[in-house]
């Protein structure tokens, strides 16, 4: 009835008149739409208050020496599955496991990459006492609580020396994990070292013998040194790929020398730092929470010692990567993920 009346009112307005009507109503239309547009960006301002960073979160740590930053960023919204990736290295970054970006998200996982203290997104003090075993188990117990991770949601995800320190993390702090997974790390430096040397009597001779003349000069850092040993070795137990991914060579390029070579030693052939005695065999029967073990085929680890883990622990399974290499989540990606999923799902589901 008001839509009648009103057109009826409109027609009796005389026609010199018309021309005001009309720009009244285009008026009264304009200021409604900005109305609206007001309204819309209010509604929008109101969401949150605080800045949005795609996830990006800097967690202030406290060590012996004072306090610093490390870098973190979330993935998706998960109240009951939370994976925290612990890169390896030592020193290197969260950037060569970016790969976890396009499996764990998509399954519903809230998932956290993290650059540990020293690494490139992070603070990196100067001071080589920050650069032990336990003050890095400490770090990461400061970002499970910064991160609100708990003992009902938190999977503790290392490859490496990430896997090192989910051992270590888990020795001591077990109580607040809901599951363990050691990626591609033996449970002994001493034991590593000597399955390097069985891959090096491996490789021909003449390639063995150049290697050990560099390395008798200490000439680690030799063009001709690190081609030999890429193209030789890295290509063959690092990542198999023919062309590596570009978040793994970014990663080598931002790899924190001083760290690495100051815990491990100068080269993969030469363990010399200060993980060079490391060895929790003994202690692994402690592990009580549902642990995955991971090992591959070609990898710079023995895969018959992730094997062995899964052994040694209370409640243990084990993955081989019969086409994986120490980075088998890029180059055996389709035994790797599905596997490594089920174990998740498994465990939040009280299935393991």
């Amino acid at each position: 009835m008001l839509v009648i009346t009103a057109f009826k009112t409109f027609y009796s307005v005389p026609m010199k008149n018309l021309y005001l009507v009309s720009l009244f109503c285009s008026f009264l239309l304009l200021s409604c739409n900005n109305k609206t547009i007001q309204d819309n960006a209010q509604s929008n301002t109101d969401v949150s208050e605080e800045i949005q960073s795609g996830g990006v979160k800097m967690v202030e740590i406290e060590t012996p020496v004072g306090k610093f930053k490390v870098w973190t960023k979330k993935f998706g919204d998960n109240p009951r599955i939370k994976v925290l990736l612990l890169h390896g290295g030592p020193a290197m970054t969260h950037e060569y496991m970016e790969c976890f970006e396009s499996f764990f998200p998509k399954e519903g996982f809230e998932m956290y990459e993290y650059d540990q203290l020293g690494s490139y997104y992070s603070d990196q003090p100067n001071n080589d006492s920050l650069w032990t075993t336990p003050r890095f188990v400490e770090e990461v117990e400061q970002v499970r609580k910064a991160l609100n991770l708990d003992k009902d949601n938190f999977y503790l995800l290392g490859n490496s020396w990430g896997g090192i320190l989910a051992i270590e993390y888990a020795l001591k702090y077990q109580d607040n994990l809901k599951g363990l997974i050691i990626s591609n790390m033996m449970p002994s430096i001493p034991d590593y070292e000597k399955y390097n040397g069985v891959l090096r009597s491996q490789m021909r001779k003449s390639l063995v013998d150049s290697l050990d003349a560099f390395e008798k000069r200490g000439a680690f850092k030799d063009s001709v040194y690190v081609s030999l040993v890429t193209k030789e070795y890295y290509n063959q137990h690092i990542c198999r790929l023919p062309e590596w991914p570009e978040p793994v060579n970014r990663s080598f390029k931002h790899v924190n020398e001083h760290i690495y070579v100051l815990m491990q030693g100068p080269s993969e052939f030469k363990v010399g730092g200060r993980l060079l005695t490391w060895d929790r065999k003994a202690s692994l029967k402690n592990i009580k929470v549902p642990t995955l073990a991971i090992g591959a085929k070609y990898d710079t680890m023995d895969p018959k010692a992730m094997e062995e883990i899964s052994k040694l622990v209370q409640k243990g399974r084990y993955l081989y990567c019969p086409d994986g290499s120490h980075l088998s989540f890029w180059d055996d990606q389709k035994t790797y993920f599905p596997n490594v999923i089920q174990f998740i799902k498994d465990v939040d589901e009280n299935k393991f």
